[in-house]
């Protein structure tokens, strides 16, 4: 964190800010939506990343698709929360980034989703970045005097 300190926001980047995927709350493509579910209510999030099962990235699902998987014509369909899999459901066209990426790249990537996965060359998962990470560095850097 110390490194952190000494930075510019220029200077930062994704490898400062990141949590690291063993931190991460994720599911994989194969777990039943009923597991994701379970998942993103335990952990309080509204969209977790989705692995395969040699944990390379693919994609995310959040709350309202899983939802929405279930919706029948009068009622909630909750015998399809076991029989559905996750990726029946996933969303796949999601950012990620390098380790090296930049701040700014970053900032550009947060403005339209909470949270950014970080990936290796091979796609291997190795974390997220947060929006809220993002913005207390732009908070730290507008107060802290020079």
């Amino acid at each position: 964190m110390s490194s952190i300190l000494k930075k510019s926001l220029t200077d930062l980047t994704v490898e400062d800010l990141m949590i690291p995927a063993e931190k991460v709350a994720h599911v994989q493509v194969g777990n039943p939506v009923e597991h994701a579910l379970l998942v993103l209510v335990e952990s309080g999030y509204s969209s977790v990343p989705v692995l395969d099962l040699n944990y390379k990235f693919k994609g995310t699902i959040a709350k309202t698709p899983i939802l929405k998987s279930v919706m029948g014509m009068e009622r909630f369909e909750m015998e399809k929360l076991a029989e559905t899999k996750v990726e029946a459901v996933m969303q796949v066209e999601q950012p990620t980034l390098t380790m090296d990426t930049d701040f700014l790249t970053c900032l550009k990537v947060v403005i339209n989703h909470a949270f950014a996965c970080v990936v290796d060359e091979e796609g291997y998962f190795l974390g997220i970045l947060t929006r809220r990470a993002i913005l207390k560095e732009v908070n730290k850097s507008m107060y802290t005097t020079k």
